[in-house]
């Protein structure tokens, strides 16, 4: 007896750990900050100027910086700890975050990075994985996952990550990077371009987090201050341009310098250079690359409509094209087909955006190997399984395959060319997929980065600038479309989305709206269909069967007196009284007027020696239909029976 109270206890005891391990699994917490931040730091904006001089044009505004990014006096992580413990702090901070912080803006904090910015779903092995703050039981992207979180739940107004992400609580023209007319002075702000983004580390996450995003063209600035991942597929913020429609102007800047007043609206402060102001151009030929919308697992039609209807609103019916971007490619990028042949012998089908994805992978693994392979070798540091394998396949990589992929970027970027000229926009998915679900499996497959780098692989390996635009939710998970401009296109791209960002927002929802009515539309479709079954099942006496297609339609819809009288009178011939009582009584409760279900209701009633409710029953269907023979029939019979 002893020995089993023993047991017993050790038994309750087992039970009570798990249930203790399995509540703080369930219940584990998210960080007040989303788990987006590794360090907190703040970096002021100087003094402002006084009167007349303008106020700093970011004034108020406030950002947050990915761990790849040089603060004077902090190491760099690199989102890996070891990298941390073998670094110096910086003796410079990045260019591009000095020049934000002198121009008004302060920074709050570093963001937290995949390990060494090389990951594409945001989760860390090092750190919490950032929790994703439009989906939270799903992953947040990456390589910026920090960044994105950081903007998407409101911690900053923007973020600088592998990409320049852009907070949804401003107005669009602001998250358009700072092209607003409101602002101050009527100043614009446009970032050249914004932290690294090489495969896509924040278009991913911003449309996983449902937030804008922009790439910049490649090469338009240098990489000083911010730590390489692949170096010709990399792009970075430097320089502001800053313009106004005030009439007076100062000299212009410096490089560097903190501008003290405003530009005339035919000047343009570009690296200390002024250049002449290019006017807005809308664009005269915006394509739609319909294929890709088809591949999507969330609802590529309502998106591709949504921009159809908003471009033709706002730019006419005649500037839409509709293109096979596969075939296009197939003829345009011929290197592609032979990149497969040397690759996977001819013996792999592949669609041309995954081949293209694949030559950018084993472009930035090339890179990222010449970069930090060295300190990898040296340091012998934890790195995320994901990295160790992707470091084993480049080592495999031959000159051969570099030189394939350098043969296909340029033929890359001469078929984006050709197709959208200098006023073309190209329209594609962000995303093949909805973000996975925390701690999916699937992440660490080469197969997952393939498809996640898909459609970002179009605009890196032509060099082109990208806006990914967040259009709604599906399925509980934000949704997003792109926009693709030729390489040097950056100012065309961004002025096209200011001037469509609204309607993009309004179509959008009135697609969503559209969608939601047309599900219940086919659910009450649906719903008749079953009816209909369950009628003729009814007809041949096949009564259970009858029952399980009205069944079926009351569950698409069961706001339908009808389908709960035809239950009822199905449940009747199966001497089924007490469920055709319930239905009955759920048809009168929809329908007072239904003189079926008194009909039926009496009739269960009476079976059940209800014998005073069922008479009532008859006479409220002689009310109703004063010629109905059946009801007074019943009635009668039960009058001389129970007087």
């Amino acid at each position: 007896m002893a020995s089993q109270s023993a047991n017993l206890w050790v038994l309750l005891g087992l039970g009570l750990a798990g249930i203790l391990i399995m509540t703080r699994k369930l219940k584990k917490a998210v960080k007040a900050d989303f788990g987006a931040f590794v360090e907190r730091l703040k970096l002021l904006p100087p003094p402002q100027p006084p009167p007349p001089k303008a106020p700093h044009p970011l004034t108020g505004l406030s950002f947050a910086i990915s761990d790849v990014f040089d603060v004077n006096g902090f190491v760099t992580g690199f989102g890996n700890p070891d990298w941390s413990r073998t670094h110096e702090p910086a003796s410079q901070t990045s260019t591009v975050v000095t020049s934000l912080v002198e121009g008004g803006a302060t920074c709050t904090g570093r963001t937290v990075v995949d390990d060494m910015a090389f990951g594409i779903s945001g989760e860390q092995i090092h750190f919490d994985t950032p929790t994703n703050p439009a989906a939270p039981a799903r992953m947040p992207g990456g390589s910026s996952s920090g960044a994105a979180v950081a903007v998407a739940a409101n911690f900053v107004d923007f973020s600088l990550g592998e990409f320049f992400c852009i907070s949804k609580s401003l107005s669009p023209s602001v998250i358009i990077l700072w092209f607003d007319y409101a602002l101050p002075f009527r100043f614009f702000f446009h970032f050249s371009s914004s932290g690294t983004d090489a495969v896509g580390g924040v278009r991913v996450p911003a449309a996983y987090c449902g937030i804008l995003g922009f790439r910049p063209s490649h090469g338009t600035v240098s990489h000083t201050g911010i730590i390489p991942v692949s170096a010709s597929l990399d792009t970075v913020v430097q320089d502001l341009y800053w313009i106004s429609s005030s009439e007076s102007h100062s000299p212009p800047p410096t490089k560097g310098a903190v501008w003290e007043g405003p530009l005339t609206s035919g000047d343009r402060v570009e690296g200390g250079r002024d250049v002449p102001f290019a006017a807005q151009r809308n664009p005269r030929n915006v394509v739609i690359a319909d294929d890709c919308f088809q591949l999507l697992k969330s609802p590529g039609d309502r998106v591709s409509q949504t921009v159809t209807k908003a471009v033709e609103k706002l730019f006419g019916r005649q500037i839409l094209r509709h293109e096979n971007l596969e075939a296009y490619l197939n003829s345009k990028v011929p290197s592609l087909k032979l990149f497969a042949d040397k690759k996977f012998n001819g013996e792999r089908k592949s669609s041309s955006t995954n081949l293209l994805a694949f030559a950018m992978h084993m472009l930035r693994r090339h890179e990222f190997k010449q970069n930090h392979l060295e300190w990898i070798n040296a340091a012998k540091p934890n790195l995320d399984p994901v990295i160790s394998s992707q470091m084993q396949g480049a080592l495999e990589i031959t000159d051969t395959n570099i030189d394939s992929c350098h043969a296909i970027r340029n033929e890359m970027r001469s078929a984006l060319n050709d197709l959208l000229k200098d006023d073309g926009i190209l329209v594609i998915p962000t995303v093949a997929e909805p973000p996975p679900k925390t701690g999916a499996k699937e992440i660490q497959s080469e197969d997952y980065q393939i498809r996640s780098y898909s459609f970002s692989s179009i605009a890196s390996m032509s060099g082109g600038c990208q806006v990914c635009v967040p259009v709604g939710f599906h399925d509980k998970c934000p949704i997003s479309v792109s926009f693709v401009a030729r390489q040097g296109g950056d100012r065309f791209l961004l002025d096209t989305i200011q001037t469509m960002y609204a309607d993009l927002q309004e179509q959008a929802e009135l697609a969503t709206k559209t969608s939601a009515s047309g599900n219940a539309m086919s659910k009450e479709t649906s719903a008749e269909m079953a009816k209909e079954k369950g009628n003729q099942a009814f007809k041949e006496k096949q009564w259970q069967k009858a029952i399980g297609f009205y069944t079926e339609a009351i569950k698409l819809n069961g706001n339908s007196a009808t389908y709960f009288s035809n239950r009822a009178a199905a449940h009747l011939e199966m001497r089924n009284f007490l469920q055709a009582e319930a239905d009955s009584s759920k048809a009168i409760d929809l329908d007072k007027k239904n003189v079926k279900a008194y009909l039926r209701r009496g009739t269960a009633r009476e079976m059940l020696g209800y014998y005073k409710e069922a008479i009532e029953d008859f006479r409220y269907a002689l009310v109703l239909e004063p010629t109905n023979k059946r009801a007074s029939l019943s009635a009668d019979r039960l009058k001389k029976l129970f007087p």
